[in-house]
């Protein structure tokens, strides 16, 4: 029996003693040692290094995203907007066929009819077409002897492909003129009475095209300006060699821009309703000068120009 008062020594665990033995020749092992609160302060002593390397493996990803949400854009088209001057404005790098390329399924087939609201995505494709991954070099497989083959007999030339077919018809006639849009009548002839013209009379001549319908410049010269005008809605005007101006009036899309060299023939735009209009239609005006108020004879102008009409 224990002397009274006296306490029992407790028991020393062989396998803690072991531990602990071992603890003092490794850090690693004095681990188990430690005891349920130990424990729970050496995990959250390695929580903040946990978190550290979780966030640094994040890191790359939420900065990858990052710049690509700063090089994507949304651009809402506005009256008197086209393709090139949003590729100018926004600074798309590769123009407006690069603009076009990328919103091809919003846009549709035609790069010229563009409409106020549409919205245009900016670098939207600038990651993807990023530089692509190399194909691993394939190992040089050994060549094989190849039997010897007789001397081609030498070809005959080919003959000279006919590219009438694949050249543009004629544009305009021999002075470089023609008119405005293709087979298309006049409606509302110059200089026509009415109350619906600030002027007190019809400044041009209408020529009666359904919307989309392409129209032309109807001789060389220089774009003067290009854009929304009140209610002509979308406008071109341009300066002929001649000292003249010719308008094109409430078309739906623009395919020029100001200072802009242009031929007898070539698009300019697309007919349509903007503006003060009642439908689709063209509305043309041959002018002594760039502005409103200085208009002439339209079809005369052309007449003397060598087109029929």
């Amino acid at each position: 029996m224990p002397a009274k008062g006296k306490h029992r020594r407790q028991r020393t665990n062989p396998i803690t003693r072991g531990i602990v033995a071992a603890g003092t020749g490794g850090a690693a092992l004095a681990i188990p040692l430690i005891g349920a609160t130990g424990a729970h302060a050496a995990e959250q002593a390695a929580a903040p290094w946990v978190a550290h390397t979780a966030q640094a493996a994040a890191a790359p990803q939420t900065a990858k995203q990052a710049a690509t949400a700063k090089t994507v854009t949304t651009y809402s088209v506005t009256a008197g907007d086209y393709l090139a001057k949003i590729a100018e404005t926004q600074k798309v790098s590769g123009g407006w066929q690069k603009l076009y390329a990328d919103n091809r399924e919003a846009v549709g087939d035609n790069p010229s009819l563009i409409h106020p609201g549409l919205k245009l995505t900016i670098g939207a494709k600038a990651k993807a077409e990023a530089a692509p991954k190399k194909a691993a070099p394939k190992a040089a497989e050994p060549k094989k002897a190849e039997p010897k083959k007789a001397a081609p007999a030498p070809a005959k030339p080919a003959p000279k492909a006919d590219t009438t077919a694949n050249e543009p018809a004629a544009q305009s006639n021999a002075s470089g003129y023609t008119a405005p849009v293709d087979g298309a009548a006049t409606t509302t002839a110059y200089r026509a009475a009415g109350g619906s013209w600030s002027s007190g009379y019809h400044t041009g001549v209408d020529f009666a095209a359904s919307s989309g319908t392409t129209v032309k410049a109807v001789g060389p010269g220089t774009v003067v300006s290009a854009g929304w005008a009140g209610s002509y809605g979308n406008e071109v005007v341009i300066k002929h060699d001649d000292g003249q101006y010719s308008q094109y009036a409430h078309l739906s899309s623009l395919s020029v821009s100001a200072g802009q060299s242009v031929g007898g023939g070539d698009q300019i735009g697309l007919s349509g309703s903007t503006g003060n209009s009642t439908g689709p239609h063209l509305h043309f005006e041959i002018r002594t000068g760039p502005s409103y108020g200085s208009d002439v004879d339209p079809l005369a102008y052309l007449r003397e120009h060598g087109v029929s009409l």
